[in-house]
C-alpha cells in the first residue's frame, strides 16, 4: 500500500457531510487552541513555574497550540498543524497522569460538600480526559486532513499534483 505526499498532505473523504463535520472540527479546533495558546505565549514564565518545565518547551507547546490553530482555521497544512498540536496535548496527557489525574473525573455534584476545592476555588476536578479527546481529534484531522474546504484542498493539492507529475 503505497501512499503519497499528495495523499498524505490532502486525503479524500468520502461525502459532503463528512467533509462538513471535517470543517466544523477544524474550526472549533482552530479557535479552542488560539485561546489555549495566547495566554500561555503571553505568561509564559507564570506558566512554566506551574507546570515545573523547562521555558524553552512550554514555549514550543504554546506556540503549537497557537500557531497550530491559525493554520487550522483556513485548513492549511491540516496534518502537520495537528501533529503539532498533538504533540503538546500528549505531553500534557502524560503531565496529568504523572500526577495521578483520572481519566475521567467524577462530576462534581457527585462530590461531598467541601471535599474539592481547586486552585481557582471549587470547580471540575482534574482529570486527562480534555486532553485525550484533542488527541483524538487531532489524530481524525492528521488522517482525514483538512477536507474539502480547506486551503490544502484548494491550493496544495494542485501545487503537489504539478511538483509530483514534474518529478515523475
Amino acid at each position: 500500500m503505497d501512499i503519497t505526499v499528495i495523499e498524505l498532505l490532502v486525503p479524500a473523504a468520502p461525502s459532503t457531510a463528512a467533509q462538513t463535520a471535517l470543517l466544523v472540527l477544524r474550526l472549533f479546533m482552530g479557535v479552542c487552541f488560539i485561546r489555549h495558546g495566547w495566554p500561555k505565549l503571553r505568561n509564559l514564565s507564570t506558566w512554566a513555574q506551574a507546570l515545573k518545565t523547562p521555558k524553552w518547551l512550554c514555549f514550543l507547546s504554546a506556540a503549537s497550540m497557537f500557531g497550530g490553530g491559525i493554520a487550522l482555521l483556513p485548513g492549511l497544512l491540516t496534518p502537520l498543524a495537528a501533529l503539532a498540536i498533538l504533540v503538546s496535548m500528549g505531553y500534557a496527557m502524560v503531565l496529568e497522569i504523572r500526577l495521578g489525574f483520572p481519566f475521567i473525573a467524577p462530576d462534581p455534584y457527585q462530590i461531598p460538600e467541601g471535599d474539592y476545592a481547586g486552585p481557582m476555588g471549587v470547580g471540575d476536578p482534574p482529570s486527562w480526559e480534555k486532553a485525550a479527546m484533542y488527541v483524538v481529534m487531532c489524530l481524525v484531522l492528521i488522517g482525514c486532513g483538512g477536507g474539502l474546504f480547506s486551503l490544502d484542498n484548494l491550493l496544495i493539492a494542485d501545487l503537489l499534483r504539478v511538483a509530483e507529475s514534474d518529478l515523475g
